[in-house]
């Protein structure tokens, strides 16, 4: 396989994990599948990290969402967002 190849399948993996964790955290919907309402808050929380409290947000963010991954792999089972229905 061509090296472009590769790398094109890592960014669409890639891609395609970032668009899972907007599903999982019932990011879709709550907003029911209104993209301009996700772009604009995927925007907001660029702007808050680039803001003097960036930092803040940044631990607090990190904080809550290991705290949620830990508790995924501690009970094998994949947590979802209230409201949101597993997948499975």
């Amino acid at each position: 396989m061509r090296t472009w190849q590769v790398e094109r399948r890592k960014r669409t993996r890639h891609l395609i994990e970032l668009g899972g964790l907007v599903v999982k955290a019932g990011i879709v919907d709550l907003t029911a599948d209104d993209r301009a309402i996700i772009y604009g808050a995927l925007l907001w929380m660029a702007n808050k990290l680039r803001s003097v409290q960036g930092e803040h947000a940044r631990t607090l963010w990190a904080e809550k969402g290991k705290e949620v991954f830990e508790a995924e792999w501690k009970d094998g089972a994949p947590i979802v967002a209230q409201g949101q229905r597993s997948r499975e």
